[in-house]
């Protein structure tokens, strides 16, 4: 058993869009080193240049889910929950790393909140995944990464443009409304787990249908 796990591991490894998703990683950090560049107006800009990064980070995990032996990997004994979880388990530990270099390019005096930002990336990057499971999960597409892309992209600029000032999530460091608005991304956290989680479940419908073509 733990030799085919390993042979499991190995082979979701060679299926993972590390190019992507290095990519998006690196354009994150460039991103997030902007910050020393700044001179007088790092202090304003430290905090956007960040969630800039998660975001360049995010555009490249929405791809973590493509796979184009899709169709072909479905009729296998392991379960899609178990692939996608190996898939997950994988660029965690590398999501972590990035974070914390990103982090550590921005100066100390102009780093916000680790706690509070650290929060908002995980929510970020979680909706990302999320949004990728849901797209495996309720269409065929092999590669569906480029849409849950464009999709996210667009959710962002809206969230940013037009998302109701009551609700704001995404506010300056000194603004009043620091802690309510890291308590709705703790709420965005969970939906994003939530959903996750929902959606990697293999739909009932088309197991039954596959066995009736089976028949």
């Amino acid at each position: 058993m733990p030799r085919l796990s390993g042979e499991l591991i190995v082979a979701v490894c060679r299926t993972l869009p590390l190019g992507l998703v290095g990519a998006a990683g690196a354009t994150g950090l460039l991103i997030a080193g902007l910050s020393r560049a700044t001179g007088e107006a790092g202090e304003w800009l430290a905090l956007p240049l960040l969630r800039a990064a998660v975001l360049a980070f995010a555009m490249g995990l929405v791809f973590l889910l493509d796979d184009p032996a899709r169709h072909t990997t479905a009729t296998v004994p392991t379960p899609r929950p178990v692939r996608i979880g190996i898939r997950v388990a994988l660029v965690v530990p590398a999501a972590a790393a990035w974070w914390t270099v990103a982090l550590l390019l921005v100066p100390g005096e102009l780093r916000p909140p680790v706690g509070d930002i650290t929060l908002e990336a995980g929510a970020a990057l979680a909706l990302a995944v999320a949004g990728a499971a849901a797209a495996v999960r309720f269409s065929e597409a092999v590669r569906p990464g480029p849409r849950v892309a464009s999709g996210l992209l667009t959710s962002a600029v809206v969230a940013l443009l037009f998302w109701p000032e009551r609700w704001a999530l995404f506010v300056p460091v000194r603004d009043g409304r620091w802690g309510v608005a890291h308590e709705r991304w703790v709420v965005v956290l969970g939906v994003a787990v939530l959903v996750g989680g929902v959606c990697v479940v293999e739909p009932l419908r088309r197991r039954a249908w596959g066995v009736g073509r089976g028949r």
